[in-house]
C-alpha cells in the first residue's frame, strides 16, 4: 500500500475546502443572515428630511429600516414601490418600530419641500431624505446604487436607477433585499415583524 504524497493530497484538500466554503455560504443564507458577498452595503450618511432638518443614520439605530432610492419624477417604479412599502407597513401595524427611507437620486429637483409633499400620499413612517449632490452620491455609493441621468426629448431628464429595497437591521447592517409585495403585504409584514 502506497502512502499519499503531498502532490496527491493538495488537490483533494483544495476541493474539500471549496465544497465547505460553498456549504458555509448556503447555511448562512438559509439562516437569514447576510452572506459574505452582501457585506459592505450601507454606511453613514448626512442628509436632510422634508423639514430641512439634518438626519444621519444614527437616527434609525435600534430599529429595522427599509431603504429605497428613487426620485419624485419617477413615472412608475418609485410610486409603485412606495405604495407597496406603505401597504406592508400598514399590515405590520403601529405596534412595531420599523421605518422606511426614501432617498432621492435627483436632489436638483427633489428639495425638502418637494419630498415632503410627494410622500404625503404614502405611509407617514416613510421618511424622505435629500441633500447636496455630493451627499446623495456618497450614500448611493455606500448602498451600491446605480443612478444615471438620461435626457428626454422635451429637454428634461429621467433617472435610471437601481430598484432594490434594502432591509437593514437595528445596527445598520444589511439583512437582505426586501420584496414589499403589493399582492401580499401581510407576508412581507411577517418578514419585518421577525426583526422588530
Amino acid at each position: 500500500m502506497t502512502t499519499p504524497t503531498r502532490r496527491t493530497l493538495l488537490p483533494l484538500l483544495g476541493a474539500a475546502f471549496c465544497i465547505l466554503a460553498v456549504l458555509g455560504v448556503f447555511v448562512v443564507q438559509r439562516a437569514g443572515m447576510p452572506s459574505p458577498a452582501a457585506t459592505g452595503i450601507g454606511g453613514p450618511f448626512a442628509l436632510v428630511d422634508g423639514d430641512g432638518r439634518p438626519v444621519t443614520q444614527a437616527a434609525f439605530a435600534g430599529e429595522p429600516t427599509l431603504v429605497f432610492f428613487g426620485y419624485t419624477h419617477c413615472p412608475d417604479v418609485c410610486p409603485t414601490t412606495l405604495d407597496a412599502i406603505s401597504q406592508t407597513l400598514r399590515a405590520l401595524g403601529t405596534g412595531r418600530s420599523v421605518k422606511a427611507l426614501f432617498i432621492t437620486l435627483d436632489p436638483e429637483r427633489d428639495t425638502p419641500a418637494v419630498m415632503k409633499s410627494y410622500l404625503s400620499s404614502f405611509d407617514p413612517r416613510i421618511v424622505g431624505l435629500t441633500g447636496t449632490q455630493a451627499a446623495v452620491d456618497q450614500v448611493a455609493r455606500e448602498y451600491r446604487v446605480y443612478a444615471k441621468k438620461v435626457p428626454t426629448g422635451d429637454g428634461g431628464y429621467s433617472v435610471d436607477h437601481t430598484g432594490v429595497v434594502y432591509l437593514m437591521d437595528g445596527t445598520g447592517a444589511f439583512v437582505e433585499s426586501f420584496n414589499p409585495d403589493l399582492d401580499d403585504p401581510e407576508a412581507a409584514a411577517k418578514t419585518l415583524a421577525k426583526l422588530s
